[in-house]
């Protein structure tokens, strides 16, 4: 299908990195014109964009541009990974400006797995064009906060809407530290739980499928007010 074939390009992130960038083209978009930037797992640990593959395939068959990059210091990206995911922030915001003006898009929907959650939850409110946050298995736990934990204010405060997909088996969050967190969060925000699932079992490609589902059924839910109040 001619929609799973990605085409690579390099962007430039605000100090100079360039990042290796895939975008995965819907082959008959939605008419919601939504694209889907997917933010990937922590670099330290391995992560890159190769993760996402499947997911970005999915929502491009389903009718949405979705846009898959390496972070600095990851695959073939340059640059050096940071601990805390705070000058990652940067390699978001500089995608998704590429997005913007590659493919104008009537707003951007930011889909961040893992650590990927809190880098990508940092960078929803630098950017007009996004109009909604997803997270994949977001670290909210103790132990995981030590170095994630400043980010999670960044996307509680966020009036846009929010939907936070976990395992109830998760090893870094609890079901409880995710309920205790969102009580704060402003704007609409959703959960979905998958029972009896852990944390690096719901990013295997065993799950991609209900992935795609999910971050479709939410992008459909949104009001169509909402869409594009950018000013694109």
């Amino acid at each position: 299908m001619g929609s799973t074939a990605a085409e690579s390009t390099t962007v430039e992130s605000t100090d100079g990195v360039k990042l290796h960038t895939r975008l995965f083209k819907a082959s008959d978009p939605a008419p919601q014109n939504l694209a889907v930037v997917l933010v990937h797992p922590y670099s330290v640990l391995g992560g890159y964009q190769g993760l996402l593959r499947g997911i970005a395939t999915g929502l491009a068959e389903r009718g949405y541009h979705a846009i898959t990059f390496d972070m600095r210091g990851a695959g073939r990206s340059t640059g050096r990974a940071s601990l805390t995911g705070f000058s990652e922030v940067n390699d978001v915001v500089a995608v998704c400006k590429w997005v913007t003006d590659t493919l104008s898009p009537s707003g951007i929907v930011l889909v961040g797995s893992s650590a990927g959650a809190p880098i990508a939850g940092s960078a929803v409110d630098k950017i007009n064009e996004v109009v909604a946050y997803v997270s994949i298995g977001y670290p909210f736990g103790m132990t995981a906060s030590i170095l994630f934990g400043r980010h999670h204010q960044n996307i509680l405060k966020s009036e846009k809407a929010k939907l936070f997909i976990m395992g109830t088996r998760d090893g870094f969050t609890s079901v409880k530290q995710l309920e205790n967190k969102l009580k704060s969060s402003n704007g609409r925000t959703e959960t979905q739980l998958i029972d009896g699932v852990g944390h690096f079992q719901m990013e295997g490609p065993a799950f991609d499928n209900q992935m795609v589902g999910f971050i479709v059924d939410f992008i459909k839910s949104l009001p169509q007010k909402k869409v594009g109040e950018s000013g694109l």
